[in-house]
Formats: structure tokens, C-alpha cells, sequence
């Protein structure tokens, strides 16, 4: 991955108008697919599966008048009259009457109905007219909507003075979020800080048009998905917020590492393609883990939910995309000018100073005076405000430790208060519509009218369907938690009946959910006595089902993110306490971020000044999502410390101290040079997060805060205090790994560690024209007191050159698979046809053939295909186990290899390199001698002193290196 980032990084350097050209271009199409596809956002909420979902789709087939949406005109009377006078009635009836010609409207309840119970409050002071769409609120189109509006507007205006007719429901109770002022001054604040970081306009501005790319064709391409699936609201903010809080992250660590490289001398260009190779390979890191725990919401089950994890992972992506071509673009674009101001008044100093010395000693003079003072700047930084405070840390590392697992401790009480719900017209902004009938059906109505429930059954077998939902209303009014029964009737058809239930409490209570378990559990009594088996449904119902199954997905969806955690960092930091530690400080973030969130949405504090439209519960994804984002961000924070961390200790223990010291120096030594660029991530991450809650969307204000508050906690006092003080407590077992572990867990190069070493070996090996070149090549055993199966193998073998290796099969056939890049345990140095192993083992693998001859009937057509297409090298196995006809026909191949290959071949010279194996070296070289190969090095492999039989059979050979 390095390597490729590392080759990517320099050719988007090279070339900034190609890939600014190409990004462009793809952000155009983009717009042209919004204007094609889009259809706009669906607040629709379904969770396919529950008992509310089948009762709506079975009412949408048989009793479609109580299945969609709903709306509803609240009216009250003036002081001192009532809406049961005549004029109150004869504007009602008249605008109810209307309504119901309208397009769409399924069903109007005329308040005055006698066959409808609380369509008129108690005191006569408010009438609810409710109405009844075809189908959900998205299929209402906007001409109705309007044409609603004008007709509370006529009846208000025919009624009494004084008197109040309000449009609301579940047709308006829906906020529309969009970006404002304050998002933008997150954005300002991230500037801010890119230009205290970086010292440069220009570099500041780097990643926050990388980021603003982003985010801009992911809105585009969100919006083209509105036309081939559900799309709510809600999301295209989401992946706004975290497309720019990611994107002009990934960009910060990219642009840092190029400009602290730049300033310590290095060429902009390779400055550049290490900057990617080493950094980019964090990102990348860092964006596979966001999405994956994105792509994770899926765990829920919940469509709607689903659809916002894959768009949020989507602008993710993209951000890792655009982050790993166009800043390397732009940073091509500047050249030398990334340094920034010290650097620059550094490198005048140093001109002056020099300037009566002969012209080119002056030159390289002020070159080397602006790499020392440069390096002693970035020194400067790192050994600051860092170096202190990471030296206080583990000073104390108990005390650090227990204050800070004491102080998230006390920051996640609140969080055992936490309840879930979905949107309603009470969380709105004051003095919204919608907002202001939910209140007046509340003070009028009771809280259950805003939320009335529904069962629904089939009574087709009934030969009375009427007093049949009479007697069930009857006797579900009698369970507790119920205010009043507002209808109990069979549909038109005598088929299906429905009992509309007005809770006591409102929707978003919790005893409604109560109520709703309650009316489930009765089911059994009530199909006992009366026959009919019922559904609980109903929007609310929905809501609550929602609610319910959310919760139950926390804890699967918590173990998954926790053990991804735990594997991924054992992969990256070859350890298992760092990956507990990690995993252990990242549930205190999200307990802690749980318990600020309810402290604000449901115990009030801080609510006003946060502009909290309503306490109560907050909507019932947000602590899945907090959860999700906030791991991916724990990690990269996690990688860009200790990584660091665990580089120093590598090195460090060469040096002959004892471990502690290795373990402590390394600790502090890893976190002051890391800490200035994890620093401004968090502060740039906290700041567009935090934006988005003092004016943002009711139902992000809860997720922004939870991140923001995530953001700051994890990263301050869990990933830069915590986190630094155990591993000082810790030592040297920080990063000890079982051998067996470390060998099967995959190596991930997240620090770009293959690139420095590509780099530090690129003029090895000295000698030209070489095939294959290697240096103290050995195999890795499963433990140290394992014997390698072949070690200290050095060789050149130039271009067209033949290399006979011997030995026992074993043995011989391990290193071809080692040479052919098809052995990943190995050390040393290994270059084969210019590629460095195990770095570029994939392209090796794809530009060189194999034949291992398991079957000898398949022997000359393995060769035959080895050596096809084109293929430079070749490696042959075995080939002193052929027979001498078989023997003929390899020799036969390869001598046809190598006419092609020199046919190919413009100087008339044949580069056809081939390495066989065999146990028999006078067979071999026969065969050799036949494909005319005369000039063939040798190398004779020694038998290990430990080791499995020797196979007898090509069958044996398939089991042992299978």
C-alpha cells in the first residue's frame, strides 16, 4: 500500500492540472446527475420486519383512510365563546368540506362528527380537524401542502376575532435542515488553526479546498441516490459535517509531514511521494476504519438507517480519495513555497550572512544553514508545550490514570438517563407552525392526542363487525395507561377494523412505549375473547419500534466496533496491551460523550445557551452514529501517537538501555513529535462538530454535540493523557506480542515503513543489469526457537542468466517462492526485476512466472504458461523428477521461451531469466544443457538440522506447501 501511495503521490505531483482537471470534471458530472436524478429527501421512517410496519401495510391495502400521512388544524376559540357555537362550526364544517376535494386527501374528520370522540376538548374551547393522505408524507406533493395552508388561512380568517387555527401534524412536523452562518464559522475556525499550524496562507488553504471538493460531490452524488432510494434529511448534513472534518484532517496529516520534510531540505517532489507513502498510509488506514464502522449501522436493520451509513461513508471515501491525489496536486502546484513564514525569514538571514563568500560555497552554505535551523525549529515545536506535558503525564502515571478514568467515569452518569425517539412538530423550533399545534393539542387534548396509537385485524370472519369494535374499543380503553378510545369501526368492506387509541402520555414519553408492550402483551387475552388477532401500529408505534430495535443494536454494534478496534491495532502495532488500551479509552470517550449529551437534551443544562428547542429524548440514532464516527477518529488518533511511539522504541532498543528506559523514552519521545499535528486535527474536528449544534437541525444537534464532545475527550484527556500514562506504566510489555499471533496477523504498513526502506535501498544493489538480487535472505519461523528452512542466502543473477539452485525439495522450493515474491516470512534484502520484496511482492508476483511441476503430465504445459506473455523470469521447481520424455518437452518450451524473448528483445539479446530447483544437480543440468542453457550459476542449499520428512511424491509436495 505504502509503495503504491508512494508512486501515486509523485505522479499527482508531477501532473496537479490532471488530477485538479479530473476531480473538476467528475464534480461537473456530478451536478448534471442532480439535475437529471434527484428528487429531494424522504423523512419517511420504516423498519420492515416489526409488528407497526406490517399493521401499516396491511391497512394500506384495506383500509388506506387511516394508513398515510396525517395532518390536522387546530382550533381555538376566543375568550369566552366555544367551538361548539355555530359561527365556530359553519367556518369548521365549510373548510373540512373542502379540504376534502383536495388531491390526495383520503379522509377528513368532521370534529362534529358524533361517531368520533375527541374531535372537541373537554371544555369546548378546541376542535381538531384531522386529515388523511394517500400514502407517506413524500408522496403529498407540494400543491396540496399549499393548498392547506391557504385553507387555514381562510378559516381563520372566517372566524371570530381572537380565535386561532393552526396547521400541523405529522405532515409538517418535520424540520428541513439546511446550512447556516454558524456552520461556516466552523469552518472559519478550522482556517484559523491550519494557519497557526502550517504558518502559511497558502498551506492553510490547502486542505479546506480539498475538503470543500469533497464534501460538494458527495452532496452531488447523495442527491442523484434520492432517485433510486430513501434519502432522509438528515443526511446530506451528516456526510457534510463529517466529509469536512475528515477532509481537511486527512489533508493536515498529508501536508504536515511534506512541509516538516521540506523545511529540513528534502526536494518538494520526493518530499511529496513520502509524505503520501508515510502519511497517506495512515489515512487510508484511518478511512477504512470510519467506514467500515459506518457500513456497520447496517447491524440495526433499519433501512433508513442503513442508507445514512453507506452515503456518510461514501463522502468518507471520497475524502480519502481526494485527499491522497489532489493534495499532493496542489501541493505540486507550490513547490518550495509550503515552508511557510520562519522558514523563509530563516533563509534570508542565512543568504546575508553568506553573501561575501565565493558564490557556490555560499550556496550550499545557506542550504545547509536553512536545513539546521529548519530541523532545530521543528525541534523547537516538539520539544515545547508537548514535551512538558507528556513528561508530567508519566511522571505520575497512576495518579494521571485514576484522574482521568475517575473524571470520565463521573461525565458518563448522565448517560444511564438516556432515552431515544424519533423527530416530532415538540422538538421544532419555538414558534414554528407545527410546533405551536403540537403544543395547543397538548394543552387542549391531552399529550396522547399528538401521538395516537392503532390496532388493527381482520374481521372477516364476523358476523357483526360493528359491536365487534365497539366491545374491543371497549375493552382495550380499559387498559391502564390509555385516555380514551377516538374510534373502534370496521373499514367499508366489513373486512378490517381498527381501534385508534389516544394515549395518556405523549408520544415521546416513555410509559407511551409502556403502553405500546402493554397493548402488545394483551393480544393474547383479547384474540382469546374476541377472535381477531391485532397489530399495534400507527406512527407513533413506528417511531417507538424504531426506538426499541436501535437500542437492542448498541451492544452487537459495540462488540463489533470493539473487536474490529482490537484486531486492527494488533495488526498495525504488532502488540496486545496497546489495542486494550485503545479500545478501553474509546468506550470512556463514547460514555463520556453519552452523558454530556443527556446532560444537555435531558437534564437542561447548558440547553438554552445551545438553543435546544426542547428537553426530552434525542433522536434514536444518535448514539449508533456518534458510536461509529467516533471510532474511526479514536483510531486515527490512536495511529498518528503511538505509531510514532512505537518507531522510537524500535529504534531506541539498538542502543543498549535497559528496557524502561526504552519503553519510557520512546513513549515521550513518539508523543512530542506527534503531538502538534494531532492537536490541531482535534481542535479542527471539535470546531466544525460544535458548529453544527448551536443552530443546526433539531435532529443533529445531538450527534454534533456527541462528536464534538467525543472528539475533545478522546483526543485530550484519553488518546494524549491516558493513553501515554499506561504505556509508561506498562514499559517494554507494551508492545510484546506472541511470535504464533504476530506471524498469522497480516502486516499492515500504516507508517509507511516499506517506503523509507524503498528509499533507503534505491541504489542497491550497485551492480547493473540484475535480475534478481539478494542479501541475508531467511525465513521467519513461528518463534525464535524455530530453525529457518533456508537463511544467509545471498546472490546476483544478471538478465538472461540460469540459476541452479540444490538441495532437499523442501528447502530449494521455499526460497523459488521467496524469490517469486510468493513467500511473505522473510528477511533480508530481495530485489527481483527491480521491484524490492516483500514491498512490491504483488507486482513481482505479476510480472514473473512460476511452474512448481506437482503433476508431472501437467510439467511442460506448467512451464509453457510460467513463461508466457512476455515473462522475463521464470522459476521452474523440481525438474530433476521429470522422466526423460517429460524432460524433453520442458527443455523443448523453455527453448522456444528464450528464441521469443530475444525476438522481443531490440539489441538481439536474450533476457530470459531462468531459476529451477532440483535435488539431483547431474539430471538437471542434462535437462539445462537440452533447453540451451549452458552458463548456469549454482547455489547449494544446506538441510536444515530441523525438519519434516522428505515427500517421496508430487502428492507429498501439494501437502507440504500447500
Amino acid at each position: 500500500m505504502s509503495t503504491f501511495l508512494y508512486t501515486l503521490g509523485r505522479w499527482s505531483f508531477r501532473h496537479p492540472w490532471r488530477v485538479l482537471t479530473g476531480w473538476l470534471l467528475i464534480l461537473a458530472i456530478a451536478g448534471g446527475g442532480v439535475a437529471v436524478f434527484a428528487k429531494g429527501t424522504d423523512n419517511t421512517f420504516s423498519i420492515p420486519g416489526t409488528e407497526s410496519q406490517a399493521g401499516l401495510e396491511m391497512l394500506g391495502r384495506t383500509f388506506p383512510q387511516v394508513s398515510g400521512a396525517s395532518a390536522e388544524i387546530i382550533v381555538v376559540s376566543a375568550d369566552g365563546s366555544s367551538v361548539r357555537d355555530q359561527s365556530y362550526q359553519d367556518a369548521i364544517q365549510k373548510t373540512t368540506s373542502d379540504i376534502g376535494s383536495l388531491d390526495f386527501v383520503e379522509a377528513v374528520t368532521d370534529p362534529y362528527d358524533t361517531r368520533v370522540s375527541g374531535g372537541i376538548s373537554d371544555d369546548g374551547r378546541a376542535a381538531i380537524v384531522r386529515i388523511q393522505f394517500a400514502g407517506e408524507s413524500t408522496a403529498v406533493p407540494a400543491d396540496t401542502k399549499d393548498a392547506l395552508r391557504d385553507a387555514t388561512t381562510a378559516l381563520s380568517t372566517a372566524l371570530p376575532s381572537g380565535s386561532q387555527a393552526i396547521l400541523g401534524g405529522q405532515l409538517f412536523a418535520t424540520e428541513i435542515p439546511g446550512a447556516s452562518l454558524t456552520e461556516a464559522l466552523g469552518v472559519l475556525i478550522a482556517a484559523l488553526v491550519l494557519m497557526v499550524t502550517f504558518r502559511s496562507f497558502l498551506v492553510a488553504g490547502m486542505p479546506l479546498a480539498t475538503a470543500i471538493l469533497g464534501v460538494a460531490l458527495s452532496i452531488g452524488l447523495i442527491f442523484i441516490a434520492t432517485g433510486f432510494a430513501t434519502v432522509s434529511s438528515t443526511t446530506p448534513l451528516l456526510a457534510v459535517m463529517l466529509g469536512l472534518a475528515v477532509g481537511i484532517d486527512y489533508a493536515l496529516f498529508i501536508v504536515s509531514r511534506h512541509q516538516d520534510q521540506t523545511r529540513a531540505g528534502m526536494d518538494p517532489e520526493e518530499s511529496t511521494a513520502r509524505a503520501v507513502g508515510t502519511a497517506g498510509s495512515a489515512v487510508v488506514f484511518a478511512g477504512i476504519t470510519v467506514l467500515i464502522a459506518l457500513i456497520g449501522l447496517s447491524f440495526a436493520g433499519i433501512p433508513f438507517l442503513t442508507t445514512m451509513g453507506i452515503a456518510a461513508s461514501v463522502a468518507v471515501a471520497i475524502a480519502v480519495c481526494v485527499g491522497l491525489t489532489l493534495t499532493p496536486a496542489f501541493l505540486g502546484f507550490a513547490g518550495h513555497r509550503v515552508v511557510g513564514w520562519g522558514y523563509k525569514k530563516q533563509k534570508k538571514r542565512s543568504r546575508t550572512a553568506t553573501a561575501e563568500d565565493d558564490a557556490a560555497a555560499a550556496e550550499e552554505a545557506a542550504a545547509e544553514s536553512v536545513r539546521r535551523a529548519s530541523t532545530a525549529a521543528v525541534r523547537a515545536q516538539r520539544n515545547g508545550p508537548a514535551k512538558r506535558w507528556v513528561g508530567l503525564v508519566t511522571r505520575h502515571p497512576v495518579v494521571t490514570s485514576v484522574a482521568v478514568i475517575g473524571l470520565l467515569g463521573v461525565t458518563a452518569i448522565p448517560a444511564a438517563s438516556l432515552a431515544l425517539t424519533l423527530p416530532n412538530a415538540g422538538q421544532l423550533p419555538p414558534g414554528d407552525e407545527a410546533r405551536v399545534a403540537y403544543e395547543l393539542t397538548d394543552e387542549y387534548f391531552g399529550p396522547g392526542a399528538n401521538g395516537p396509537l392503532i390496532m388493527t385485524g381482520t374481521i372477516v370472519t364476523s358476523n357483526d363487525p360493528l359491536n365487534l369494535m365497539t366491545s374491543i374499543g371497549d375493552e382495550i380503553a380499559k387498559i391502564p395507561g390509555v385516555a380514551k378510545v377516538a374510534l373502534a369501526t370496521p373499514n367499508a368492506t366489513a373486512d378490517t377494523g381498527i381501534v385508534q387509541i389516544v394515549p395518556e402520555t405523549a408520544p415521546d414519553d416513555p410509559r407511551t412505549a409502556d403502553l405500546v408492550r402493554a397493548l402488545r402483551a394483551a393480544e393474547p387475552r383479547l384474540y382469546d375473547q374476541f377472535g381477531v388477532h391485532l397489530l399495534v401500529t400507527g406512527y407513533t408505534a413506528v417511531t417507538i419500534d424504531i426506538s426499541d430495535q436501535l437500542g437492542a443494536a448498541l451492544l452487537p454494534f459495540g462488540l463489533f466496533v470493539v473487536g474490529l478496534s482490537l484486531v486492527l491495532l494488533m495488526i498495525v502495532f504488532r502488540s496486545i496491551w496497546v489495542p486494550l488500551t485503545a479500545a478501553g479509552g474509546y468506550l470512556l470517550s463514547v460514555a463520556a460523550s453519552f452523558g454530556v449529551v443527556a446532560a444537555v437534551f435531558e437534564w437542561g443544562w447548558f440547553a438554552d445557551a445551545l438553543h435546544v428547542a426542547k428537553v426530552g429524548p434525542i433522536i434514536s440514532f444518535m448514539p449508533i452514529v456518534v458510536m461509529g464516527v467516533l471510532f474511526g477518529l479514536a483510531m486515527d488518533y490512536q495511529v498518528f501517537l503511538v505509531s510514532r511511539m512505537r518507531e522510537d522504541f524500535v529504534h531506541a532498543q539498538r542502543e543498549g538501555r535497559t528496557p524502561r528506559e526504552v519503553a519510557l523514552g520512546a513513549v515521550r519521545s513518539g508523543f512530542s513529535a506527534s503531538a502538534r499535528v494531532v492537536v490541531a486535527a482535534a481542535v479542527i474536528m471539535f470546531a466544525v462538530f460544535v458548529a453544527f449544534v448551536p443552530e443546526g437541525d433539531s435532529s443533529l444537534k445531538p450527534i454534533a454535540l456527541g462528536l464534538a464532545v467525543g472528539v475533545a475527550v478522546d483526543a485530550f484527556l484519553v488518546r494524549m493523557t491516558l493513553v501515554p500514562a499506561i504505556l509508561a506504566l506498562l514499559g517494554a510489555k507494551a508492545w510484546w506480542m506472541p511470535r504464533w499471533l504476530d506471524r498469522i496477523l497480516p502486516k499492515l504498513d500504516v507508517e509507511g515503513e516499506a517506503v523509507e526502506r524503498e528509499v533507503r535501498l534505491a541504489d542497491w544493489p550497485a551492480e547493473s543489469g540484475i535480475a534478481i538480487a539478494a542479501d541475508d535472505l531467511r525465513t521467519v519461523g513461528a518463534s525464535d526457537a524455530e530453525e529457518p528452512v533456508f537463511s544467509e542466502v545471498s546472490l546476483r543473477l544478471g538478465y538472461g542468466g540460469t540459476l541452479l539452485v540444490t538441495g532437499e525439495t523442501r528447502t530449494t522450493r521455499a526460497l523459488l517462492l521467496a524469490l517469486s515474491g510468493r513467500l511473505s516470512q522473510i528477511e533480508g534484502r530481495l530485489r527481483v526485476d527491480g521491484l524490492l520484496v516483500p514491498e512490491r511482492a504483488g507486482a513481482v508476483r505479476a510480472r514473473v512466472g512460476v511452474a512448481l511441476l506437482d503433476d508431472p503430465a501437467e510439467a511442460a504445459a506448467d512451464v509453457a504458461r510460467a513463461a508466457s506473455r512476455g515473462t522475463r523470469v521464470v522459476f521452474v521447481s523440481d525438474i530433476d523428477r521429470l522422466d526423460d520424455d517429460t524432460s524433453d518437452d520442458v527443455a523443448q518450451v523453455l527453448r522456444r521461451a528464450a528464441t521469443e524473448a530475444r525476438e522481443r528483445s531490440d539489441d538481439d539479446s536474450s533476457p530470459f531469466t531462468l531459476i529451477v530447483s532440483a535435488r539431483d544437480e547431474r539430471r538437471a543440468l542434462a535437462l539445462l544443457a537440452d533447453a540451451q542453457r549452458p552458463d548456469v550459476s549454482s547455489l547449494s542449499l544446506p538441510t536444515p538440522r530441523r525438519h519434516r520428512p522428505e515427500p517421496e511424491t508430487f502428492a507429498d509436495l501439494s501437502e507440504v506447501f500447500a
